[in-house]
This record gives C-alpha cells, sequence and structure tokens, in this order.
C-alpha cells in the first residue's frame, strides 16, 4: 500500500468570507475547482512550516498563527493538514498563475455552489469561518497552539 501523501492547505478568513483558489483547467490533480490554498509538505518540514511556505509562495502573504482545524476529504491518498489562518502580512494576489487562474473571497452561503477539489470538507471548512467570526465578533485573538 502506498503512504498517502501530506499536503497542508489555508482557510483564509476574513470579514466573514474565505479566500478560495480556481485551480487551473489544466492542471493533472482537481482541475477546473475551487480549493484552499496549499500544497505539499516537504521532507522535514512540519504541516505548519508548510503551509505559512504555500500561502508565501502561492499568495505572497507572510501568515501568522495558523491554527490547526478539523478536515475531511474522500482521496485516501491525501493525508490533509488543514489550518485556519485569520492573520497575514500583504494582500492574497495570484502569485502561482501556473496553478490557478483565480482566487476570490466567498460568503459561507457561496460554497455549496461551488464545485470544490473536496465537497466533504464543506462542513467542516463552514465550522472554521464560523469560529473564525465569533473570535471577530468577541474581539478575542484566534488560539494559538
Amino acid at each position: 500500500m502506498v503512504a498517502p501523501i501530506s499536503i497542508s492547505v489555508a482557510a483564509l478568513v476574513r470579514d466573514g468570507l474565505v479566500l478560495l483558489a480556481h485551480r487551473h483547467p489544466s492542471r493533472r490533480w482537481y482541475p477546473d475547482c475551487w480549493d484552499l490554498v496549499g500544497g505539499h509538505v516537504e521532507s522535514g518540514e512540519l504541516p505548519q512550516q508548510a503551509v505559512s511556505r504555500e500561502c508565501l509562495e502561492e499568495l505572497g502573504v507572510q501568515v501568522h498563527d495558523p491554527v490547526p482545524i478539523p478536515m475531511v476529504v474522500s482521496d485516501r491518498g491525501l493525508d490533509v493538514h488543514a489550518f485556519l489562518v485569520t492573520r497575514w502580512d500583504g494582500e492574497p494576489v495570484n502569485a502561482a498563475p501556473e496553478e490557478h487562474d483565480d482566487l476570490l473571497w466567498f460568503r459561507p452561503s457561496d460554497l455549496t455552489n461551488l464545485t470544490l477539489a473536496h465537497p466533504a470538507s464543506l462542513p467542516n471548512l463552514l465550522s472554521a469561518i464560523r469560529v473564525a467570526n465569533w473570535l471577530a465578533a468577541m474581539n478575542r485573538p484566534l488560539f494559538t497552539m
């Protein structure tokens, strides 16, 4: 049996919206669908380090205090490490146009109408957005580990 591929993804949440990237139609894996930003965990790298690196490479932002969140995906070939991110330096841009052809902020109610790379992750993503919204409303920082 082949070991699953370890990936880290980030749910960037701001003002009640979540940032998703549209995967380029020419991508080999999960083409032409919406997904969280992220990628492979490199050898010797921790998942939290990977998500920080991927956000810098793909969005041009330096994230702060990514918090692990549960994330279910139906692809048994993936070991997904998901993180909620509510603080970062810079404004997200598509710094990886060969991987994504669009970046958009979505309301939670918009997500059910999208073609997602991992539809099974939708309940986890919605929960993460609710947590971020609640913390913002209470003017409390995201807890860190």
